[in-house]
């Protein structure tokens, strides 16, 4: 007999041999008709893998992300299939699941797919799918899983399984097809129901741009066709939501390609826009005792070789700028920590000055590759809400708790309500991508685990995810259309005020190491202002709104009342503007629904008469304006942002 601990804590005991499926069905069958994948001690295992030692025991249904990763996994070899069975003498190369979906990344030899062959495909996966395969592992020797790809002449296979240890090599087999895998697959192909074939792309092999490129298959797979409808709406809605589309329409930012790829140009409205949201946070941070800094937009390249940043990011960085100084050389800014290092550094503190916390809207660069380069959620530079805080251990736990309270003043202030807290740890076996000792990184990992279970978050750990010198609270948020983003991070960091000699005179008379807190609630204005525009579908909350009302003129005998409204609407702190343009008042209004102005303003005789506006609200077609004195509209307003803009 052996022992299986369940998620909840339970022990059962079975028959060794007993696999995940027996184990579903003794808890009930409506929990086995839903099991398609499984994990046991950690491993990703079939589930009708024979368990023969005591373990914890994991059974993931669709509604699991580790169950949807062996659902499109499976898809992928499914596709495979198919695609060598229409297109005899392709070579495979490698099909993982994504964070939506699949892909198979295939060297098409002389064939060419375009999108006037999804149907076929498709058709053809899902007749594949109904014949309800099992999916097989079985155990390879190095030797015969060579042989068996030498003889279909395929060298990347080839290369891939050359990598490999004898005796760790596996394959998954279904139907009459076979493919190199580690394993992790649902029962059989009929669960899989719907299928979709989202787009083909180029793929350089293994990621160089060196190596051929191969057309990589993009693909999407439901247990429900009614899922895929769905998806497919969701995705419609994201075309219309997309801050590319949006940013355009409302004259907020734009690229310049005489400028250069993933440089945005912030265009007035965005300017404004940007700079609501700075004085928005500066207000919070002077009240939680931040001081404002500024630092040049590079730096002497020695000063992140000090910080360990170039070691890390050289290679992926702008290249050095060299002076007329034999030897010299700067960089753009990757990181405004260093910087803030150096203020620290300019005078002694006493643990009586300490915290020190500095704050800046930082802006810094980094070269990402021009095919990741996406909107303002992937740019070349942008700019940080950052600040570093440099307190005594003492003080860490409370500081750290501080800042949590900002970042969800900051999100409760903006609409995202949707959010959980990812606890980003070290890699639990590879320590050689960070720095620092194994003593400090424990003390600033405890340090995060502790505050936010005293805060009550709602969290998730995950290993691998800590920054190079110091792990992360990340806050992730799930936006209108139930995407995941990261926004908000905190970072406990022991070792750069290590690398930069930080020191504070402690009660004792002798010299201490402060700890240095990293935080950015916004993350880059870039990304968030992107999330915030699809998130809000450009509605942003009346406090932010570019203009929060537009005064619409019946002809051109009311544009002097139109004016003493908007007058008077200023000495209310309303944002507005007149569009006395020659055109019909129906064009105005769709005009300014398009703009997304939340307050439409309409003034002609009566109002003029009666000292009043008419007030229509955007979205609000088909419903009667309605008749009010500027003070009232005003308090309307101010009660409105009242109820999402509180106090810090």
């Amino acid at each position: 007999m052996i022992n299986i601990t369940l998620p909840d804590g339970s022990v059962k005991k079975f028959d060794a041999g007993v696999t995940p499926m027996d184990v579903a069905m003794s808890i009930s069958e409506g929990l086995a008709r839903n099991v398609i994948s499984a994990s046991f001690d950690g491993t990703t295992v079939e589930t009708k893998t024979p368990l023969t030692t005591d373990g914890s025991l994991i059974l993931y249904t669709w509604n699991d992300k580790d169950g949807k990763k062996a659902f499109w996994h499976s898809s992928s070899h499914v596709l495979a299939q198919a695609l060598q069975e229409m297109y005899p003498g392709i070579k495979l190369t490698i099909g993982p699941a994504i964070e939506n979906g699949f892909y198979y990344d295939v060297d098409f030899g002389d064939h060419v797919v375009t999108d006037k062959d999804f149907k076929a495909i498709e058709d053809r996966f899902l007749a594949i799918a109904r014949e309800k395969y099992e999916f097989t592992m079985r155990e390879a020797s190095k030797a015969d899983a060579l042989d068996f790809y030498k003889k279909e002449n395929n060298e990347y296979k080839v290369e891939l399984i050359e990598n490999l240890e004898d005796g760790t090599i596996t394959f998954c087999d279904h139907a009459t097809f076979t493919d190199l895998c580690r394993g992790g697959h649902i029962p059989n192909t009929g669960i899989i129901k719907a299928m979709k074939i989202m787009s083909v792309a180029g793929a350089y092999w293994r990621g160089d741009e060196k190596n051929k490129q191969l057309t990589r298959v993009y693909g999407i797979s439901f247990p429900k066709q009614k899922d895929l409808t769905e998806y497919l709406e969701l995705l419609e809605e994201a075309k219309r939501r997309d801050h590319r589309k949006l940013g355009k329409e409302l004259d907020l930012f734009a690229f310049s390609s005489k400028v250069g790829q993933g440089l945005p140009l912030w265009l007035p409205k965005g300017a404004a826009l940007r700079d609501r949201l700075e004085q928005f946070l500066k207000k919070a941070q002077k009240k939680a005792g931040y001081e404002q800094v500024v630092t040049p937009h590079i730096g002497s390249k020695e000063l992140y070789v000090t910080s360990g940043h170039y070691a890390k990011y050289g290679a992926d960085s702008f290249q050095p700028i060299r002076t007329p100084n034999e030897g010299e050389e700067f960089m753009l800014k990757p990181m405004n920590c260093p910087h803030h290092c150096e203020i620290y550094n300019t005078k002694p503190w006493s643990y009586k000055d300490l915290p020190k916390r500095y704050a800046e809207f930082g802006t810094v660069y980094r070269y990402e590759q021009s095919g990741e380069l996406h909107g303002l959620t992937r740019v070349r530079g942008f700019t940080q809400d950052d600040a570093h805080i440099f307190c005594t251990p003492d003080q860490l736990d409370a500081e750290f708790k501080n800042v949590i309270d900002l970042v969800l003043y900051v999100f409760s202030s903006l609409g995202f309500e949707n959010f959980s807290a990812q606890i980003s740890l070290r890699d639990q076996e590879n320590r050689e991508k960070y720095i620092g000792s194994d003593e400090n990184w424990e003390k600033a990992e405890n340090a995060i685990i502790n505050a936010a279970r005293d805060k009550g978050l709602n969290t998730v750990v995950e290993y691998g995810e800590a920054a190079f010198y110091g792990p992360k609270l990340d806050f992730m948020v799930k936006d209108a259309l139930g995407r995941q983003w990261q926004l908000g991070t905190i970072q406990v960091d022991y070792n750069l005020p290590e690398r930069f000699d930080l020191t504070y005179k402690g009660s004792d008379n002798e010299l201490h190491r402060p700890v240095m807190i990293h935080r950015a609630p916004f993350g880059s204005m870039e990304r968030f202002i992107a999330i915030l525009l699809e998130n809000t579908a450009g509605n942003f909350p009346l406090w932010l709104m570019p203009e929060q009302a537009i005064i619409l003129s019946l002809s051109e005998k009311y544009e002097n009342y139109a004016k003493k409204v908007l007058e008077l609407l200023e000495n209310h702190e309303i944002r507005a503007l007149i569009d006395n343009r020659n055109e019909t008042i129906g064009r105005k209004i769709r005009e300014a629904e398009v703009q997304k102005v939340p307050f439409m303003l309409i003034v002609g005789e009566e109002e003029e008469k009666n000292g009043t506006i008419s007030v229509r609200r955007h979205g609000d077609a088909g419903k009667s304006n309605q008749s009010m004195t500027i003070e009232q509209f005003a308090a309307e307003v101010q009660a409105e942002i009242d109820k999402t803009l509180k106090t810090f």
